[in-house]
């Protein structure tokens, strides 16, 4: 309150200032002005007020993010002044089309005037010649990480001085230009003189991952030496996710699991999950989603065409409910579209930029050389049919997903029904550290109303208006407790609660029950030896590594009616009784199945003592199947052992 009377006094101040140099219809404009709130009939005013006073030369425009592209787009082009015959009015985003960032460098024909509308792309990365003029807003918009609650943010900043500084120096960069910032001289005076360094806004599990690699000692007396400090909170936090994930031990220790996830060039837990899908042999469609969430998607936003590009990726998702999964079958499409030479045809079909793609390719083979060089993978190339023998296989990809991507876990609390309509609702999540979250729009699974699991996975969640999981993949219950954390049980009158880190709960036969923990301790320590050891899996028979992986795979694809209760699952928010089993420190091998029968839990075929699995062979198990000779995913809702009633 005392700030805000603080503030409420220098403007006043500012205000009867300026008194003595404009007029009093302006000082009362700059007294009713809302700087928290973007002025775009202002800025189309202003726009106006150059187009008919200032000599010929092109406008740019700085705005903080795609929705404020679109309206000044809009608001533009609806009036006469700004007709196409006397103006060129370009909009510069990351998301846009390649083709319409050239537009951006070309010079108009005499007589006609060009207008860019851009983000702070514009301020540093590339360099408009013949800009003469700068509408300057002074916002941005910024990813920051908010400690307090362990979550990304994004929201509209006021830039610094020096960003200010830069986004003048875009005008007349050949000839004399002119700048005009849309805030006052009192707001100017306020801003910061730099942005926040990153070391202060990013989460620190790489920095830390690197610290103990490089042998420089202990995590935190070493950033502490650093010139700007980062809150203490955000080196905890990065040293218990690292722990989580066993790249550190408990002593802060670098593990073997550590030392590979150093040396792979992105963030750990897509890391882990890239060397999950070498061991698990699914690595082609793996790299392709890892590569994308590491840099970019190859989607461009086409300017009035957004429903219509929305349509496009659900259509590449292929009833896999998965934006992850849609990546791959993007790719694969690409790839096979190249083939054919129909590579554009298929990019400007989807809204795909074949230079991102291209990227992503690039990147896929140089991360695959690194798993090579790690000895995961035993060829370079990630299309080796070796590193790919289950590539096809879904809920083996949800499942080497879940393994990188966990505790990175939603569940769908309830799908909504509307009595007008007659039709579900987009569905409620929530998150235990968050509570209510959303699906980013841009998600395939945003308008989704039907799930036959109540999990989501996802990567990236930010934090603006709401809590948004800007991409998703739908999992089954299996995925979640073969590769996500501690697994743990209670007896409940002949049935058992199985847990996941004690907040993810599933109920489930003892039968069941029995099996998937002895089959978990079996995975990890098959896991642990290949970590420590590493090399290509051995999927013959005769081998025990083999033989445990082959029947997690059928487990994860067997459909079966012997399931949880679907409304009896979710995350725990309270203290559970004392029946509890710990599921990780049995290290004996009695009632595990069998290696030779492959029989367990009543009788059901798990495993397999004779010949190697084909794909076909496999129960439920689904494809990259054909499609206008493309291969794809193809999902199945009924798919999956734990079944929904």
């Amino acid at each position: 309150m005392e700030k805000e009377q603080q503030d409420r006094k220098k403007f006043n101040e500012y205000l009867e200032a300026m008194r003595e140099t404009y007029s009093e219809q302006v000082v009362d404009t700059l007294s009713s002005m809302d700087h928290n709130v973007l002025d775009l009939d202002l800025t189309a005013e202003l726009l106006r007020y150059i187009s008919l006073q200032k000599p010929e030369g092109a406008i740019l425009v700085f705005l903080q993010g795609w929705d404020q592209i679109s309206k000044l787009h809009d608001k533009l082009t609806s009036q006469t002044l700004f007709s196409e015959e006397r103006f060129i009015i370009i909009p510069l985003h990351s998301m846009m089309p390649t083709i319409n960032q050239r537009h951006v460098f070309e010079h108009p024909p005499p007589g006609v005037r060009k207008i860019i509308i851009a983000t702070n792309i514009a301020e540093t990365s590339i360099t408009i010649d013949d800009v003469v003029y700068v509408v300057n807003l002074g916002r941005v918009k910024e990813t920051n990480f908010d400690v307090a609650n362990n979550i990304r943010t994004m929201k509209a900043e006021w830039v610094s001085k020096a960003s200010a500084h830069q986004r003048r120096g875009r005008a007349g960069r050949v000839q004399d230009g002119e700048c005009f910032h849309v805030y006052s001289q009192l707001k100017a005076s306020e801003m910061v003189e730099y942005q926040l360094p990153e070391i202060k806004r990013t989460p620190l599990e790489e920095l830390c991952l690197n610290i103990k690699t490089l042998k420089l000692g202990s995590v935190h007396p070493f950033i502490s030496k650093a010139m700007e400090t980062p809150d203490i909170r955000a080196i905890q936090l990065a040293i218990s996710s690292l722990k989580q994930m066993r790249a550190f031990d408990d002593n802060e220790d670098l593990t073997a699991l550590g030392y590979h996830l150093s040396r792979l060039p992105v963030e750990p837990r897509i890391g882990k999950m890239m060397l999950f899908g070498a061991m698990f042999c699914c690595l082609d469609p793996i790299l392709t989603i890892a590569a994308s969430l590491s840099w970019k998607d190859p989607f461009y936003i086409p300017l009035g065409k957004e429903r219509l590009a929305d349509e496009r990726r659900r259509v590449l998702s292929n009833n896999t409910r998965s934006d992850h999964l849609m990546l791959a079958n993007a790719m694969s499409g690409w790839e096979d579209a190249k083939e054919h030479r129909g590579e554009g045809s298929y990019c400007w079909q989807n809204f795909m930029s074949s230079n991102i793609l291209s990227m992503l390719s690039k990147m896929k083979g140089q991360f695959c050389d690194v798993l090579h060089r790690l000895r995961f993978v035993s060829n370079r190339s990630p299309k080796h049919i070796d590193a790919n023998r289950n590539s096809e296989n879904e809920q083996l990809v949800k499942a080497v997903l879940c393994a990188g991507l966990y505790p990175k876990v939603a569940h769908v609390d309830k799908v909504p029904f509307n009595r007008k309509t007659g039709q579900n609702r987009p569905p409620r999540l929530s998150t235990p550290e968050d509570g209510r979250v959303q699906i980013h729009p841009k998600s395939v699974n945003a308008n989704e109303t039907t799930f036959s699991s109540k999990w989501l996975l996802y990567h990236l969640k930010l934090k603006s208006t709401s809590v948004f999981l800007h991409d998703t993949t739908m999992v089954e219950p299996y995925p979640l407790i073969f590769c996500g954390g501690k697994i743990s049980w209670d007896d409940d009158q002949g049935h058992e609660t199985v847990f996941v880190d004690d907040h993810i709960k599933f109920h489930c036969s003892q039968e069941t029950a029995h099996l998937v923990i002895k089959l978990r301790e079996e995975l990890d320590r098959v896991m642990e030896q290949k970590i420590t050891n590493p090399g290509p899996t051995n999927w013959s028979p005769a081998s025990h590594e083999g033989r445990v992986m082959r029947a997690i795979i059928d487990i994860l694809v067997m459909q079966s009616r012997d399931t949880y209760d679907n409304d009896d699952q979710g995350f725990v928010h309270s203290a559970r009784g004392n029946n509890r089993h710990g599921g990780n420190d049995d290290d004996d091998d009695d009632d595990c199945y069998d290696d030779e029968a492959g029989e367990a839990g009543g009788g059901r075929q798990y495993g397999r003592s004779g010949n190697r699995y084909n794909n076909d062979d496999r129960p439920g198990s689904s494809h990259w199947r054909p499609d206008s000779h493309r291969r794809r995913i193809q999902g199945n809702p009924q798919q999956g052992f734990w079944t929904q009633k």
